[in-house]
């Protein structure tokens, strides 16, 4: 299979990639951490007229009706940005819905999630949180236990949310309280379950892309650093010790940017092996990004681990974007089932379902 990215695909990452360079430069990722929402509708405006929340939305629903192919790219220019607006949880969102079949339902949102005018939170079994939900004006949550699986539909008015603590500043994440009944219900039984492992499955995948930029970005701040940090009367980025950190890091952040373009297809074309290809790039973007902190926190010195220094802020990204959608130890377990069991690697997602 040859897979390479068109000159419109590559135009569009560049962009959004000049355009979150201008306007979500560092300096205002970290005023939003102090902020109550720790989001600014404003910009949520800005990434809505180039069409961002709308991406994957079909064309009849306003959206661009693109696919997961042009979107990894362009979720790769988010990690590099730390940009943290919920655009993972609409996209999300908003496949799930189109994927329900429900129609009353996808004809009375996707339009306002295309357009800007509302956003969406999933709440999955793969993680017993559910992130941004302070500002969903619908949330997607599920129910029941293996088995008994039920997917809902819930107004923002009809929940409960207990704010949780979190290392990453740009983070919100809630534990929900709600109460399933047949207005809200959306799927149960098998076609719940398929749509639950869709979801795992494209939040996964993003969140392997944003952890690509988090990793490249990281990367470029240690070097920039050891070009301008001066010992014995040279740049350390001479040192050869130097060099051959850095290039670790990046031999590892290529090798992740093979297996998350081999799933963004794989997610795009709904193929057999999506779950496996899925999880095998959320475990080696993460790794990467992981490598990648360490790296540029140790090019740094003493001065990466103080506040005033930028290298927290991806650090803190790439430790959280292993969090999303699904741990190491999770997407381990779907490899293993996979590989070793051949089992499908969609067996079960290692939480247990959130009820009321």
């Amino acid at each position: 299979m040859h897979f390479d990215f068109d000159e419109d695909q590559r135009l569009l990452q560049q962009t959004v990639r000049d355009y979150l360079e201008g306007a979500c430069p560092v300096e205002r990722i970290r005023e939003l951490w102090d902020t109550e929402t720790g989001r600014s509708p404003l910009l949520w405006k800005e990434l809505a007229g180039i069409g961002l929340p709308g991406l994957l939305v079909s064309e009849a629903h306003g959206g661009l009706g693109m696919n997961e192919i042009d979107w990894v790219l362009l979720q790769e220019e988010v990690g590099r940005a730390a940009l943290a607006e919920p655009l993972v949880p609409c996209a999300v969102g908003a496949k799930l819905i189109a994927e329900s079949g429900n129609t009353a339902l996808a004809d009375a949102w996707l339009p306002k999630v295309a357009a800007g005018e509302a956003q969406l939170a999933v709440g999955h079994p793969a993680s017993p949180f559910v992130a941004d939900a302070h500002v969903a004006d619908l949330l997607l949550l599920s129910s029941g236990g293996e088995g008994d699986e039920a997917v809902h539909a819930v107004p923002a008015r009809e929940v409960g949310l207990e704010a949780q603590p979190a290392s990453d500043g740009s983070q919100r994440l809630f534990r929900v309280t709600w109460e399933p009944s047949e207005a809200t219900l959306l799927a149960r039984g098998d076609a719940a379950r398929a749509l639950l492992t869709s979801a795992l499955d494209r939040g996964a995948f993003a969140s392997a892309a944003q952890a690509l930029g988090v990793a490249d970005r990281l990367i470029e701040l240690a070097v920039e650093y050891a070009g301008q940090r001066v010992q014995f009367g040279v740049p350390i980025g001479s040192f050869q010790a130097v060099k051959h950190m850095l290039a670790d890091a990046k031999v590892k952040l290529e090798y992740a940017r093979s297996h998350v373009y081999r799933a963004a297809y794989s997610v795009a074309e709904a193929s057999d092996s999506r779950p496996l290809d899925v999880s095998m790039a959320k475990l080696a973007a993460c790794e990467a990004a992981r490598e990648a902190s360490k790296t540029s926190l140790q090019v740094h010195g003493a001065i990466g681990y103080t506040y005033e220094q930028d290298v927290h802020v991806w650090m803190k990204r790439a430790a959280s974007l292993e969090l999303a959608w699904g741990d190491s130890v999770l997407h381990r377990e779907r490899l293993e089932r996979s590989v070793i069991d051949r089992e499908p690697a969609a067996a079960s997602f290692g939480y247990s379902f959130a009820g009321a």
